[in-house]
């Protein structure tokens, strides 16, 4: 490529890469995904007076609590623009400028003009080195960012300090206290309304999820004078204590005429297989057809988005729409799959809809993932009727940064969305949902050991459960048996509907068995499942209970995958139920058999010693522990159902060992785990396994100066530039003065580049396509003829000695969440690492294995190799993204 549009040094099998591919499953946070919808305006139009600018300023005398309007294209008069149509020289300009600020020292003035990027003729040059500090050193003006790359954290904090300093500065009075009031209220109003939107969502899904639930196996129709067709199954039977005498609830047996016993159960197992087929394969046609990012339970996604990358139309009102009509489809077709989960993506999508109504908050991505982070916790607290709980979850399981402020915010928020939901009331049992419970009896010392084997058969559910998901997931993307996701879900839809109708434990719906399972046999009016059963009687339940809890276990680990709505707490908490419960009946029939046993001996005479409930809930505890690594969340949780502080300490330790266990078989957790094979660039801050990155230099891992497309500060045309974006794909450039020297002048993001050209042809100035253009100050340019672009050049890009270890590199990613870091020594560019570059070094993802996956490969201290860490995929394709920068 000739030297006018840049400089290449030796092209690598590998440039250094913001990803090795793209991510396998793209997804989207808002509607506008096109990059020419992105570039379409110039955002900083609606954006701050001031311009960003990191120099101290002195603070001058202020004669008006009125600035000048940003829609005064320079500072000086109109009447000094009429009267000098013509640029000044340098020299002048610059002594202009320093009169205007002995008069007023504040850039706020002079920044207001950089809103037109190409606004030279008939103005003064304001692009003065000694003029503007922002030319001097900065991070850049910005559009926006494109689709799969992340955000700067550091930039986006800085920009939202330089407005609220701004606004304080300017509102005086007391219009101005009331601009700063509506100012702070932003936040609270789109949480408040987020978290009514989140209960009203999650009532209607408990409403319609249970009726087409029941729609399965009977209808109800006015008989005795109070049936109606949209009532489910509880509502329509409401006030009889036995099903028996309730005649307007109608199985399907009865209801064709079939009168024998054994052909309604025929029939009421075809009617049953159909339906449930028939609301699998809707809910994923809808996700296939107008949503795709409404499959799964969304919370990978959402861990990658508060970790600072974007997605965009993942959060747009079709997924909103979609996930939450699919959710009542898929729930009610009676999969192992659940609908906490995804109702942490419904709560994060109703705030990204209102948040769209405040731009301030809107065109801020940091504080945008502020709010996500306090409206994940609505999605749990809707989820659980657990508020607190959802705090945590949200801290523990989510949050990339979670600021004090954030989880105050947080609180709010979820209980906002608690509250709606017991307005809505959907049970109409004042319960926020169905399988909360209350516990009459307590523990006993003796029972420590069955707790403890459940925490180990939870850690031992957990590791195996994510081992066996995972190794479905890598059959189904490389081996599929279907040519479409539809048929894959409407086969597992029908092997669980055939097994799932045979055995009581399982036809259920999940809730229902939870709540029957977390039940002292006391609170339950009808034993439908035989569980409240004496003496040997248990050996038969015992044994469904186990042989239940290994069928869930397959089916869960085929159905978390499918290209339906799903989640995997509730079918977690099922199966830790199901042998919970079953350990509590083993326990209960040795005690009843052996009272005078010496372990008993704390058993008081005629009170029930053993409740198998309580083991059912610890059980369920255990295998969410498992499945998830969460430790904290899980026992306030399950605290909150139950509301017994007694049982406080067994959940404790069992959830305990269960993370023990769970560890030792699979380090990362079931949604880390997805994270990792969806190929999303998530570097958890938190991650204190400094054992796992590699203790080499970070020049053994950077990509080299030789294999970057960097750009010269000089010797450029718009049209060579335009040539360069075509040519590579990467998300951004360095700028350098020149070959030879190499010495760093900055760092161009491919968006930013892309707009200043686009604007520039359109410009008053009539630029051409050979119009010069230059990334550094060059007094004797022509403003009128030339183009320059350090406005939109980040001018203090992160730098490290090229000599620094890897993992300070890794600790900057991960703590201050930087986009790419620039690696100098002594001023001259060295190399350069993206955070997509970092993720695949850190997960092992440079060389595929005989399982597909790609092991990390570092390049070797002193040897010839220059290609770079990432080199293309063994079958020779590169990401589309490029190699060169996340961007």
């Amino acid at each position: 490529m000739s030297s006018s549009s840049s400089t290449q040094f030796q092209c690598g099998q590998a440039e250094a890469s913001s990803s090795r591919g793209p991510p396998r499953q793209p997804t989207v946070e808002d509607d506008n995904s096109d990059e020419e919808a992105l570039l379409s305006a110039d955002p900083l139009e609606s954006s701050l007076p001031e311009r960003i600018s990191f120099k101290r300023k002195q603070k001058a005398p202020i004669t008006s609590a009125f600035s000048v309007p940003r829609f005064l294209s320079s500072p000086l008069s109109s009447s000094n623009r009429q009267q000098s149509p013509l640029p000044r020289n340098s020299q002048s300009r610059a002594r202009q400028l320093r009169n205007h600020d002995a008069a007023d020292d504040s850039t706020e003035h002079i920044l207001s003009y950089l809103d037109g990027p190409g606004d030279a003729g008939g103005h003064p040059d304001t692009k003065d080195a000694n003029g503007l500090d922002w030319y001097v050193e900065g991070p850049g003006r910005r559009v926006g960012y494109d689709d799969l790359t992340a955000i700067d954290w550091i930039f986006e904090y800085a920009k939202e300090r330089q407005r609220l300093r701004f606004l304080y500065s300017s509102s005086t009075g007391i219009l101005g206290y009331i601009r700063q009031l509506a100012d702070a209220s932003q936040i609270w109003l789109i949480l408040i309304a987020a978290g009514i939107a989140s209960g009203a969502v999650a009532a209607f899904i408990d409403v319609a999820s249970d009726w087409l639930g029941d729609l399965k196996t009977g209808y109800c129709s006015n008989v005795d004078g109070d049936g109606r067709f949209y009532l489910n199954k509880n509502f329509c039977c409401w006030g009889y204590s036995e099903l028996s005498h309730c005649h307007d609830w109608h199985s399907w047996g009865s209801a064709l005429g079939v009168h024998s016993a054994g052909g309604s159960w025929v029939v009421e197992y075809i009617i049953f297989i159909l339906l449930s087929i028939i609301f699998a394969a809707c809910a994923s046609i809808m996700v296939k057809s107008f949503a795709i990012y409404a499959k799964h339970s969304g919370i990978p996604e959402i861990k990658t988005v508060l970790g600072g990358f974007v997605m965009r139309r993942f959060m747009g009102t079709w997924t909103l729409v979609v996930k939450s009509l699919g959710l009542c489809l898929a729930v009610a077709s009676g999969l192992w799959l659940g609908k906490e989960g995804p109702l942490v993506h419904v709560a994060c999508c109703c705030a990204n809809l209102f948040m769209k109504l405040f731009s301030d908050v809107n065109s801020n991505e940091a504080r945008k993932r502020e709010v996500l982070s306090a409206a994940a916790a609505a999605g749990i607290s809707v989820a659980f009727g657990s508020p607190i709980g959802g705090v945590l979850f949200s801290l523990e399981q989510l949050s990339y940064y979670f600021p004090d402020k954030t989880m105050w915010q947080s609180f709010v928020c979820a209980m906002v969305a608690a509250v709606t939901l017991q307005a809505f009331n959907p049970f109409r049992t004042g319960k926020l949902v169905l399988y909360q419970v209350t516990y009459h009896s307590g523990w006993h010392d003796f029972e420590m050991a069955p707790f403890a084997l459940l925490g180990i058969l939870g850690g031992l559910y957990g590791g195996l459960f994510i081992k066996v998901n995972m190794k479905i997931a890598e059959w189904r993307r490389s081996r599929p048996l279907f040519k479409g996701p539809i048929l894959e879900v409407i086969l597992v839809t029908l092997v669980t509907a055939l097994i799932n109708f045979p055995i009581k434990f399982m036809r259920a719906q999940a809730s229902e068995l939870v709540y029957v399972l977390f039940a002292e046999c006391v609170d339950l009016s009808d034993d439908t499942l035989g569980l409240c059963k004496s003496g040997k009687a248990n050996t038969g339940v015992v044994a469904l209970l186990l042989i239940s809890a290994l069928l869930g276990f397959f089916l869960a680990s085929v159905t978390f995958g499918l290209s339906i709505p799903a989640g995997i707490i509730l079918p977690s908490m099922a199966i830790g139920a199901l042998y919970g419960r079953a350990v509590g009946l083993i326990v209960q029939v040795w005690q009843t058999a052996h009272p005078n046993f010496i372990l008993f001996s704390s058993c008081e005479p005629d009170i029930p010693c053993v409740t198998p409930g309580t083991y059912a809930i610890i059980g369920a505890a255990s295998a969410l522990g498992g499945a998830t690594r969460m430790t904290v969340s899980i026992v306030v949780i399950m605290f909150e159902l139950t509301g017994a502080l007694t049982y406080v300490l067994p959940i404790m330790i069992a959830v305990m060992i269960s993370k023990w266990v769970g560890d030792a078989i699979s380090k990362k957790g079931i949604y880390e785990s997805w994270i990792h094979f969806n190929g999303y660039p998530f570097l958890d801050n938190r991650d204190d396994n400094s054992s796992t990155i590699p203790d080499v230099p970070a020049s053994q891992v950077m990509t080299r100066i030789e294999d970057l497309v960097v750009i010269t500060a000089i010797g450029h045309t718009i049209r060579s530039l335009r040539t360069l974006l075509g040519a590579h794909p990467f998300r951004g450039f360095p700028v350098i003065d020149n070959p030879r020297d190499a010495l760093l002048l900055g760092y161009i993001s491919r968006t930013e580049l892309a707009f200043a050209l686009s604007s520039a042809l359109s410009d008053p100035r009539n630029l051409t396509l050979d119009t010069e253009t230059y990334f550094s100050h060059q007094p004797l340019s022509d403003p009128t003829t030339s183009l320059d672009l350090r406005p939109w050049m980040d001018q203090t890009p992160i730098t490290l000695n090229a000599k620094a270890s890897f993992q300070l590199t890794v600790s900057m990613f991960q703590k201050l969440g930087l986009r790419n870091v620039l690696f100098v020594d002594r001023g001259t560019l060295k190399g350069l690492l993206t955070k997509k570059d970092v993720w695949f070094i850190l997960n092992g993802a440079d060389e595929r294995g005989e399982n597909g996956v790609r092991q990390g490969v570092l390049r070797e201290p002193g040897g010839t190799e220059e290609t770079g860490l990432l080199g293309p995929d063994v079958d020779g394709e590169e990401g589309e993204e490029g190699r060169q920068g996340l961007g």
